[in-house]
């Protein structure tokens, strides 16, 4: 297996303490995350090769992200040094019947203003077998959607791996665009969908007589959905659509499902109760899912329930990364969830 190489927009994280309010007391806990870059972050730590791909500006903010992901053991080597900012978003961290709040601060960031022709191919997909991008970084500007769906038609040129997990941020797409209309060309291009119920919807343009705001829709809705994302694109191996029932902000109950157009595989449920931070599950799910696909090959269950367990596993953990490792994720599959002391 060669590399994984992800792209878009490492953030710094502004997060209030535990769960108060947006300065209730005095100060915010800055950490660095983002879709992508979690994503390789993830994977490094479960123990793949990984190089994750943007542009920071060369100040000192640009080097404490670089640092950050070198600690999980990313390549960082094809990041460009250009730009003025990094992008920025700031976290209230919800409780019970109160919801967690996201503000972001990303305009004029240096990957927003980031040419496809900054970016020399050869050397991004250098030894790349996998190739992971999300409907994110498409949506924060118009040069930035550009770049996304450059860098996936460059992948497959090279006939590396093409994943996405449509990641739909309705307060990104403000620039002109709308999400069906670019990410139905990018898509194109994906032999891996990552989503949930409202991204397929949102992001795509599937008409479903599914409700996106229920908390469960039933997995014949869900089976649905994945048909219908199937059929609209022929070239796409298969999609993956997390479950997620939001009993509460501390409760959730977890799951996911993987149609590969010849199975449809539902995968182990889990009750997360008393999450500690849930923003980055979605990117523990991907991180999961590929190391699953890379590592079991053509057990696509096995790495559907690899997936699930490490972003049940991620929900426990504060900041954007999963910090869990192989170990620790196959353990969980066992059965081992009871959280008593190992030692």
């Amino acid at each position: 297996m060669g590399t994984i190489v992800t792209m878009g927009e490492i953030m710094l994280r502004f997060k209030s303490p535990g769960n108060e309010r947006f300065f209730q007391s005095p100060m915010l806990e800055a950490t660095f995350g983002g879709g992508e870059s979690n994503v390789a972050a993830a994977l490094s730590l479960l123990g793949k090769s990984t190089a994750f791909v943007s542009a920071l500006p060369s100040n000192p903010i640009g080097d404490g992200a670089i640092t950050a992901l070198r600690a999980r053991g990313v390549d960082t080597s094809r990041i460009l040094r250009q730009g003025d900012r990094v992008g920025t978003y700031y976290l209230e961290t919800g409780a019970n019947q109160r919801p967690s709040a996201v503000v972001y601060d990303r305009a004029n960031s240096s990957i927003s203003e980031a040419k496809p022709s900054d970016f020399d191919w050869d050397v991004v997909f250098k030894d790349a077998t996998w190739f992971h991008i999300t409907g994110i970084t498409p949506a924060i500007s118009a040069l930035s959607s550009e770049l996304s769906l450059e860098a996936v038609k460059e992948a497959k040129k090279r006939g590396v791996t093409v994943s996405c997990d449509l990641n739909y941020r309705k307060k990104l797409w403000n620039y002109g665009k709308t999400a069906p209309e670019v990410m139905n060309e990018l898509v194109k291009y994906v032999d891996i969908a990552i989503a949930n119920e409202e991204d397929c919807q949102k992001c795509l343009g599937i008409e479903s007589e599914a409700d996106v705001t229920k908390a469960d829709l039933g997995t014949d809705r869900y089976k649905e959905i994945s048909n219908l994302v199937l059929k609209q694109f022929p070239n796409m191996k298969k999609i993956a659509i997390t479950m997620r029932e939001s009993h509460s902000a501390d409760h959730n109950s977890w799951s996911a499902i993987i149609n590969n157009r010849e199975n449809f595989y539902i995968s182990t449920k889990y009750e997360i109760k008393n999450i500690i931070d849930r923003v980055g599950g979605g990117d523990s799910f991907a991180a999961g899912l590929i190391y699953g696909l890379t590592t079991f090959e053509t057990d696509d269950n096995k790495a559907l329930n690899f997936a699930v367990a490490t972003s049940c596993l991620k929900h426990s953990i504060p900041g954007d990364v999963a910090l869990v490792t192989e170990n620790e994720v196959l353990n969980l599959l066992k059965g081992d969830g009871s959280g008593r002391v190992q030692r």
